[in-house]
């Protein structure tokens, strides 16, 4: 009877944690990685991504470093607005880490380029941890419309935007 009363406790706690659900894609761009990296960006993003447009929180200029805080109109309905800050910067290191926070759920997108000769591969992950079932549904449809063509249309984007 313990047992049982312990696997139901343990099912219970299951059925109420929220999952962290992760996918993962890399593209490939057309540039140096020294021009590219900077491209990753929030406000060198404008260049490139159609509509993005983050207001600076701190600093209150377009500058992007560890602790950069920013905010942007949110997705769903009930999420006003984003708040985006760059939880780790690696310059030198072609490294960037954002972590977003909405009012049901949060995450992480990383970004980790490299230099292929004269190409760059970026690879770009997103993290997302519900705060409730409505974040979980949320998530998932998140990275079902992110993911559904493996970022290539992120790809298309930049490369227009460097053959340009």
């Amino acid at each position: 009877m313990r047992i049982l009363l312990i696997a139901l406790t343990l099912l219970a706690g299951r059925l109420n944690a929220q999952t962290m659900q992760t996918q993962t894609a890399a593209i490939t761009l057309n540039g140096d990685v020294k021009n590219v990296f900077p491209l990753f960006g929030a406000y060198e993003e404008k260049k490139w991504a159609k509509g993005w447009n983050p207001a600076p929180v701190y600093p209150v200029t377009e500058t992007i470093e560890e602790g950069a805080t920013f905010r942007t109109p949110g997705h769903f309905p009930g999420e006003n607005e984003y708040i985006w800050r760059v939880s780790r910067y690696d310059g030198p290191g072609f490294l960037i880490q954002y972590m977003v926070y909405g009012p049901d759920r949060c995450w992480t997108i990383t970004v980790q380029c490299a230099a292929a000769n004269d190409r760059t591969t970026a690879t770009i992950t997103y993290s997302f941890v519900a705060l409730n079932p409505a974040g979980e549904e949320k998530n998932r449809h998140s990275l079902h419309l992110l993911f559904q063509h493996h970022l290539k249309d992120w790809e298309e984007e930049i490369n227009g935007y460097l053959s340009r």
